[in-house]
């Protein structure tokens, strides 16, 4: 028996190791960027810029070990110091390195961490494999929600996906341009539980007499079956089929968009993404509404078919003995706010970039950018000075709508749930609120942090030669409120510390910050 490889093979062999490859960096870029952010300390010239052969060289304290990268927004080639010579190092060993690190700088150890971190980089091939046989959206702004492969750029495991295997989820997976129907139930009446406005729920089908409709993600049935066996047994829950249109998952994985009902449905899914499950729990939902309400009346003040837009969660609606498995959030669609020729797109996409771009494709980027933040800075500042509303505006709560000229016209924000409330600005006792102090230093992070610094990167690097950061300045000078000429002046900015909370295993809604030096002080 001839056992030479053919052409075929080595060629498959040779697409194996490219993925391989590929989905090793891309996973690496998050992890490096938490390290290097939260215990590395930059060696003298990693301050002035890189060595001459393109390196950056840091310490990890606790194992007293040298790594050097490539590139500071998107650190690339890991090595590590060793026996007197620079070795590269890929995703596994990356992994190890940084769980003995963080074992020594903590004193404490974690297994489930290194896990998600392995679970992430897998979860980027088995993206890359899918994307690789798979159209993606004709629709733009569709297209930007499904286009962020690398994701959260500060999250040591931002595609980890809870460890089952890829055939549990993929179809599922907005990354992998994924559409597909939506299961529904029928509720028995008195078993339903509701808030708000839900009529569009009703919408998607017929229930038949004694129970209402209810919608749920094909994906948390399957995580949940053995919970709600019984009630489909006893007749509480019944299967009556799926939605005769496809939803898309946007870059939130649970929440989906039906274009055609222009709608937005956010579901439960029992799912470790990022920092937390997700899933909708009782004391969230309980508090959608405050919270919403409070979004609401701030955004009211403005008017125009341009003004910034709140895509308000408007009801949700579940089943007594499955409060938080079966929860379905309704939220406003794009058309009854989006600004007339518009086009918008994911602020997370611009970051990452993809097809059809609009950063990228500017020939004007110094007025593009003072458009950009001319619409979402004044939004996020005016609803904490006016109404003490602390919004989540981060890269991925965030749309920026452009008009044909590519030109942002119109931001608009979404997500209540991580909507917070100043105290004494709100007369919802109910709801849990936070100081002023703690509700400013979250805008920061948030909005300037994690939203700013990233755009602001990107036009850089695909516009060089452009400082984005004096327009940041004057933007932010525009606005009477008393924290600004700290922040104008203030040295460092407070960074949050996935790596570090993750490993610490605190709750992800537990945020910690570190200071990070302040591009508003330096020049970026």
């Amino acid at each position: 028996m001839d056992l030479t490889p053919s052409p075929a093979d080595d060629d498959a062999a040779a697409s194996r190791a490219s993925l391989a490859g590929r989905a090793d960096a891309y996973a690496a870029v998050p992890l490096l960027n938490c390290l290097l952010r939260e215990v590395a300390r930059p060696l003298p010239d990693a301050d002035h810029g890189p060595a001459p052969d393109g390196y950056r060289i840091y310490r990890l304290p606790g194992v007293d070990r040298l790594l050097r990268v490539r590139g500071t927004r998107r650190p690339a080639d890991p090595e590590v110091r060793t026996a007197g010579a620079w070795h590269r190092v890929g995703h596994t060993e990356l992994v190890k390195l940084a769980a003995e690190e963080l074992r020594r700088h903590t004193g404490l150890s974690n297994h489930e961490l290194p896990a998600e971190m392995l679970d992430s980089r897998d979860a980027v091939a088995a993206l890359l494999d899918a994307r690789a046989r798979a159209a993606p959206p004709d629709d733009a702004y569709l297209r930007s929600e499904q286009s962020l492969i690398t994701g959260h750029t500060h999250h040591p495991a931002p595609k980890a996906r809870g460890g089952g295997p890829a055939a549990g989820w993929l179809p599922y997976a907005p990354e992998a341009y994924a559409r597909f129907p939506l299961t529904l139930l029928a509720v028995r009446e008195d078993a339903v539980v509701e808030e708000g406005d839900t009529a569009a729920l009703d919408r998607l089908g017929a229930a038949p007499p004694g129970y209402r409709l209810l919608p749920a993600h094909p994906w948390q049935l399957d995580l949940v079956a053995r919970d709600l066996a019984p009630a489909f047994a006893d007749g509480r829950l019944i299967r009556l089929g799926a939605t005769g249109f496809p939803v898309w998952p946007t870059a939130a994985v649970r929440t989906v968009y039906a274009p055609g009902d222009d709608l937005f449905l956010k579901f439960s899914l029992d799912v470790r993404i990022t920092n937390d499950i997700r899933r909708l729990w009782r004391h969230d939902l309980l508090r959608l509404r405050a919270r919403d309400r409070a979004v609401r009346s701030a955004f009211a003040r403005h008017d125009g078919p341009a003004a910034p837009a709140w895509l308000s969660d408007r009801g949700h609606r579940t089943a007594d003995f499955a409060f938080e498995q079966l929860a379905v959030v309704v939220r406003d669609g794009l058309r009854g706010h989006l600004a007339p020729g518009a086009t918008c797109y994911l602020a997370a996409a611009l970051a990452e970039g993809f097809a059809g771009d609009p950063l990228a494709g500017t020939a004007r980027p110094d007025a593009w950018w003072e458009a950009y933040l001319s619409r979402v800075v004044p939004p996020v500042l005016m609803a904490f000075a006016g109404h003490g509303v602390v919004l989540e505006a981060h890269l991925q709560n965030t749309l920026i709508a452009v008009g044909p000229d590519g030109m942002p016209v119109q931001a608009l924000f979404r997500d209540a749930e991580g909507v917070k409330l100043l105290r004494d600005a709100v007369g919802a006792a109910s709801v849990p609120t936070v100081s002023r102090e703690a509700g400013w230093e979250r805008l920061v992070y948030c909005l300037v942090v994690n939203h700013l610094m990233e755009i602001a990167a990107a036009l850089a690097d695909h516009h060089p030669g452009l400082d984005p950061w004096p327009a940041v300045r004057r933007e932010l000078a525009r606005h009477d409120l008393p924290e600004i000429p700290a922040l104008l002046t203030a040295p460092t900015l407070p960074a949050k510390t996935n790596l570090l909370l993750r490993w610490t295993a605190a709750n992800g809604a537990d945020a910690r910050y570190l200071p990070l030096r302040s591009p508003l002080v330096s020049g970026g």
